[in-house]
C-alpha cells in the first residue's frame, strides 16, 4: 500500500516540487514577518502534496505523521527537554542575582561596546561542544552586558548564531564533528574532518567577518537600522531585572561551568566512554558515537540539580524559589519550542516528498563533468538544501556519501575539499534559513524577534557566502588552502575597510 501511495506522488516525489513547501514557508516568513503561520502553511502545503486530494491522508500527513510524530521523536524530545532545562537555568541565575552581578562586574571590566561584542564572540568560540548549548548559554550570559553598551538584540543574535554552527563545524571535539564522521563510509572520518578544516571557508570567513565588523565598526543592510535605533536600544537598557537573591558573579560562573562539564560528560557517556570491558571506547570515539540530544539532557539536568543545591547551601535562594523557576524557564522557551515543532514537521514533509533523492540525483549526475569546479557547485547545492530544509546534519547525510563515492580512490585532495564545501554550504544554508533550529535558538538566546534576526543576518551571511564561493573555485584549481584563505580574508577586510572609508553601507531600509 505504501509503495502505491509513493508512486502516486509522481509529480512531486523526488522532484523540485519536494522543496516547494519549505521555500513557500521561508518566503512568506520574510514577507509577512510572522513565522508561526508561515511555517504552518508550509506544513499544510506539504500535507496537500503528500495526500494527493485524500482528506484523511492530509490529516495524517499534517498531524499524525507530521507534528505529533516530530514531537514524539526521541531525539527531538531530548532537544525540547534540553531547551526547558536551559531556560530554567537562566531563570535561576537571574533570580539568584548571578546575572545582575556579572553585569555589574562586566561594566567595570568591559569598557566599550566593541569590548562587549568581542567578549561575546570569544565566549561563543570557547563553547564549541554543541551549537544548541552555545546559542542559549552565550545569550543568557552576555545579554545583560551587551544591553548595557546598547548592542541591539539583532546584533547579539547575529554574534551568537555566527559562533554556534561555524565554530562547531571546525572543532574536532564537538557533536557536529561526530555527525560528519558518521556519514563517511570506508574512510577515516575523523582524519578527513581534520584535513577539511582549512578548506571550510564559510565557517572560517564568518569568524573573520565578525571580528572585522566589530573592530572597524561597520554595519550594513537592515542591521544598521537596529544598531542606530536609539529608542529601541534605550528600551533594552531599561529592562527591569529584579533578582530575589543577592548572589555574586560566582553564582553565574559556577552554574555555567557545571553546564559545560556535565554536558561533555553526558555526551561521552552516551558514546560509551564509561562502559566497561569491550564496550569501552576512547574519548574521541565516544564523541563520534555520542547521542548529542540525550547527552545534553543528562548533562543539563545534572547541572540543574547541582545549581539548586549550590544556591540552597549558599542561602542565595530557597528550595521553593528555585522550583518556581521551572515554569518560568518553560514559558521563556515556548516560542522556540513552537517554531522548532513546526520546522521539524516541515522537514518531515520534505523528506517524505523525496527532497534527498532529488538533490542526490543532481549531484551524482554532475560529478563526472567539471571536476575542478565541483567544490564550488557542491557548496551552492548544500546551501540551497540546508536553507530549504533547515538542517545541516540532513545535508551532510545526503551529500557527504555522494562526495566520497564520487572522489574516493580517484582524487583524495579534491574529495577533502568537496567534503569541506559540503560542510561549509550546509552551515551557510542553516545560518540563513528561518526554519533552522540553530537560527531559532539564536533568536531565543538573544531575546530577539526571529524574523528580525533572519533579515539582519542575511546580508552578512550572503556576503561571506559569495567570497567563500570564489575561494572554493580557487581551491578546486590550486588545491591550496593557504591561497584560498588569503584571498578570502583580503576580500572581507578590504571590502569592509572600503565601505567604512567611503561610507557605503547598503541599507535598503534607511537613507544614508
Amino acid at each position: 500500500m505504501e509503495q502505491t501511495v509513493v508512486e502516486s506522488w509522481i509529480f512531486a516525489h523526488g522532484t523540485f516540487w519536494a522543496l516547494v513547501p519549505p521555500i513557500v514557508a521561508i518566503v512568506l516568513a520574510l514577507i509577512t514577518k510572522e513565522v508561526y503561520s508561515s511555517l504552518f502553511l508550509g506544513v499544510v502545503m506539504g500535507g496537500l502534496f503528500i495526500s494527493q486530494g485524500s482528506f484523511p491522508a492530509f490529516l495524517d500527513a499534517v498531524f499524525k505523521d507530521g507534528m505529533i510524530k516530530q514531537v514524539t521523536d526521541v531525539g527531538n524530545v531530548g532537544i525540547l527537554f534540553f531547551l526547558v532545562i536551559l531556560g530554567t537555568m537562566v531563570a535561576l541565575m537571574n533570580k539568584a542575582g548571578g546575572s545582575a552581578a556579572f553585569g555589574n562586574w562586566a561594566k567595570k571590566h568591559i569598557k566599550t561596546k566593541v569590548g562587549a561584542q568581542i567578549a561575546t564572540v570569544c565566549l561563543g568560540i570557547l563553547i564549541f561542544v554543541d551549537d544548541y548549548f552555545n546559542c542559549l548559554t552565550v545569550g543568557s550570559v552576555m545579554r545583560p552586558v551587551t544591553d548595557k553598551f546598547k548592542v541591539s538584540h539583532e546584533k547579539l543574535a547575529y554574534l551568537i548564531d555566527s559562533t554556534a554552527a561555524p565554530i562547531c563545524i571546525i572543532a574536532p571535539i564537538s557533536s557536529w564533528a561526530a555527525a560528519v564522521t558518521g556519514f563517511v563510509d570506508g574512510e577515516d572520518g575523523l582524519g578527513l574532518f581534520v584535513k577539511a578544516i582549512p578548506f571550510n571557508f564559510y565557517a572560517l570567513f564568518t569568524l573573520v567577518a565578525m571580528f572585522a565588523l566589530i573592530l572597524l565598526n561597520v554595519e550594513f543592510g537592515p542591521m544598521r537600522r537596529y544598531e542606530d535605533a536609539e529608542k529601541v536600544l534605550d528600551a533594552q537598557m531599561k529592562e527591569v531585572r529584579k533578582p530575589e537573591g543577592k548572589g555574586g558573579v560566582i553564582d553565574l560562573v559556577f552554574p555555567i561551568i557545571c553546564l559545560i562539564v556535565f554536558c561533555v560528560i553526558g555526551m561521552i557517556y552516551t558514546g560509551g566512554f564509561f562502559a566497561t570491558g569491550d564496550a569501552h571506547v576512547g574519548f574521541v570515539q565516544a564523541f563520534a558515537d555520542c547521542n548529542a540530544s540525550v547527552g545534553l539532557v543528562l548533562g543539563s539536568f545534572a547541572a540543574f540539580l547541582i545549581t539548586v543545591l549550590w544556591y540552597i547551601c549558599r542561602k542565595v535562594l530557597s528550595f521553593n524559589k528555585c522550583l518556581e523557576c521551572l515554569p518560568d524557564g518553560f514559558k521563556a522557551m515556548v516560542p522556540a519550542i513552537l517554531i522548532l515543532t513546526l520546522a521539524w514537521s516541515l522537514k518531515g514533509s520534505t523528506d517524505a516528498l523525496g527532497a534527498k533523492e532529488f538533490v542526490a540525483g543532481i549531484v551524482s549526475g554532475s560529478a563526472a563533468g567539471f571536476m575542478n569546479f565541483m567544490p564550488a557547485l557542491i557548496f551552492v547545492i548544500a546551501i540551497f538544501l540546508a536553507f530549504a530544509t533547515g538542517t545541516s546534519w540532513g545535508t551532510f547525510g545526503i551529500l557527504i556519501p555522494i562526495v566520497v563515492a564520487a572522489f574516493g580512490g580517484v582524487d583524495y585532495q579534491l574529495m577533502v575539499i568537496s567534503i569541506s564545501a559540503c560542510m561549509a554550504g550546509a552551515v551557510c544554508g542553516d545560518h540563513i534559513s528561518p526554519i533552522s533550529d540553530t537560527t531559532i535558538m539564536a533568536s531565543a538566546g538573544a531575546q530577539c524577534n526571529h524574523v528580525n534576526h533572519v533579515n539582519t543576518q542575511l546580508p552578512y551571511a550572503l556576503s561571506v557566502a559569495g567570497i567563500s564561493f570564489i575561494s572554493f573555485i580557487v581551491a578546486g584549481v590550486t588545491r591550496s588552502a593557504l591561497i584560498s584563505l588569503a584571498l578570502g580574508v583580503v576580500l572581507i577586510v578590504g571590502g569592509l575597510f572600503i565601505m567604512k572609508k567611503k561610507k557605503v553601507y547598503f541599507n535598503p531600509l534607511k537613507k544614508n
